[in-house]
């Protein structure tokens, strides 16, 4: 097994830079005016959950206090200052976030974004939601 994940992991690092070659597409049927843009990676998908409010005002991985009311996420890798669209995947709603803390730390999390990003997608009386994330270009 950890013969196959070394043999797999070089090529699973390559896929975002293979992404980003690829040419825009046109849309069968339409004219070449009608170009398909990408704007970001695709980066997954999982389940999301949200700081609580109870975090307010402590420092972030990054240095910052938490602002609950700001549009910040947690993720685990993701370099800080990354903007990720995040988009709730029951009802479409999506919103952008800027990474600027690690985590989450619950088991079967993918990301976790504020209380302010949460209602914008909302996800904020359910807690949790699954979601899918692009990562967006500068």
């Amino acid at each position: 097994m950890r013969y196959a994940t070394a043999m797999a992991l070089p090529m699973l690092l390559a896929m975002p830079a293979i992404a980003q070659d690829q040419q825009p597409t046109t849309f069968a049927g339409e004219s070449d005016a009608l170009v398909a843009v990408s704007d970001g990676d695709e980066i997954g998908s999982g389940m999301a959950s949200y700081y609580g409010r109870e975090l307010a005002g402590n420092r972030t991985a990054n240095g910052e206090r938490f602002d609950p009311e700001g549009m910040t996420a947690a993720h685990r890798t993701l370099a800080f200052g990354s903007m990720v669209r995040v988009t709730n995947m029951a009802t479409g709603q999506s919103v952008v976030v800027r990474i600027n803390d690690r985590g989450p730390f619950g088991r079967g999390r993918v990301i976790d974004i504020s209380h302010a990003a949460a209602r914008e997608i909302g996800m904020h009386r359910s807690g949790t939601a699954r979601v899918n994330m692009t990562l967006l270009k500068e």
